[in-house]
């Protein structure tokens, strides 16, 4: 039996810095992670720079990788009609690739324990002894009096833990590719088409990361991922163009299955949830990112300021329903704005009419800078 004192299942943004500030501040932190490092993710790797100065300060920010600078933002319609905002903040660009590899060395290097190409099976809380107990996929036994659940989207311990939004099934499907091409760098674009959206923008090295959100549906009616991309994004002329001009630089894309946007709890089975575990905020907001870091950061923090895990959850929730609550509620709102060709027209013109609205509404979905 091993233990420590904070257990965190999953290590990805959100799992990262979560140990990281932990471990930092003395405490044992073990990760489990079911691959090892470097790994990429569905992810538009797009970040707000709402945690820019909070990555400098603690010297988290991945300067070494030179992330591209973006201001921009680029939205067409299904008909290719488009519009374009500046980004407010802004963000940068970096593949989760580098990033997670980053912040995992730094995690190293100050002591975090990490068991890589394990899965958790199971997480149950005694209150008797006030400890957890967490089984992994192997059949080894951990304890720790605190867990964090930082395994993102989807898991299959969600189905252990019998949260609620597992009895709706999800429509979507992720898709994501790495591609040269020649496009505007300080652009973030987003690209409707009938059944979805597709991302552009770009990263390091001269690449740029390509992330659609599709239809289950469709792959299914198509038979296969490429079928399905010419017979449905490519209506969109502006992704047909992304297409025929790239050089896409992996064999076949990375894909999840059933990305989920239900309303999840930031607490549930005494275990604290972070990042996508504690909710999705819609790919089209462009945050989900920034908000992993967030969430991982006020995890900690709500650690170090109580003993009591009673008191450590109602911290965290307290917090996370003020940060995340309203904003993930807009960008399921706003979702439906999106992926049908009549809406999209209109959100397109809504940016080109009215650059007050569309900025109000970028406001909505991003947070302030954080410290």
């Amino acid at each position: 039996m091993d233990k420590n004192q904070i257990t965190i299942i999953g290590g990805g943004l959100s799992g990262l810095i979560s140990a990281y500030l932990l471990a930092k501040a003395g405490k044992s932190v073990l990760v489990i992670e079911k691959k090892s490092y470097p790994f990429h993710r569905v992810c538009g790797e797009y970040i707000s720079n709402e945690v820019r100065d909070f990555l400098i300060q603690k010297e988290l920010f991945p300067f070494s990788f030179e992330p591209a600078e973006i201001n921009t933002f680029r939205l067409s319609a299904v008909n290719g009609a488009m519009a374009e905002v500046p980004l407010g903040l802004g963000g940068f660009g970096i593949s989760r690739y580098h990033l997670d590899h980053f912040l995992y060395q730094k995690c190293q290097e100050i002591g975090v324990k990490f068991l890589l190409k394990t899965q958790a099976a199971t997480i149950d809380y005694k209150p008797d002894r006030k400890i957890f107990e967490v089984t992994t996929n192997e059949g080894h036994l951990l304890t720790s009096p605190i867990v964090l659940a930082a395994y993102g989207k989807r898991s299959k311990i969600d189905k252990y833990l019998n949260r609620s939004y597992l009895k709706h099934r999800s429509p979507y499907v992720g898709i994501k590719y790495h591609i040269k091409i020649a496009h505007e760098e300080n652009m973030v674009a987003l690209h409707n088409y009938n059944g979805g959206y597709l991302g552009i923008n770009k990263i390091e090295n001269g690449q740029f990361n390509v992330c659609y959100l599709g239809s289950r549906e469709q792959l299914k009616v198509a038979g296969n991922i490429q079928n399905m991309e010419e017979q449905y994004l490519f209506k969109n002329p502006h992704i047909k163009e992304i297409y025929n001009r790239a050089e896409f630089l992996w064999e076949k894309p990375e894909v999840i299955n059933e990305i989920s946007f239900a309303t999840k709890s930031p607490v549930e089975n005494q275990v604290l949830m972070i990042g996508d575990a504690a909710g999705m905020i819609t790919p089209l907001c462009g945050n989900g990112m920034a908000i992993a870091i967030h969430t991982g950061k006020l995890a900690a923090e709500a650690i170090l300021k109580h003993k009591k895990l009673e008191m450590i959850q109602k911290e965290y929730a307290k917090a996370w329903n003020q940060y995340f609550y309203s904003r993930l509620r807009t960008g399921r709102a706003v979702q439906r704005l999106f992926g049908a060709p009549f809406v999209s027209n209109i959100a397109v013109n809504v940016i080109k009419k009215s650059p007050y609205l569309a900025k109000k509404l970028i406001l909505q979905t991003h947070g302030q800078a954080i410290k």
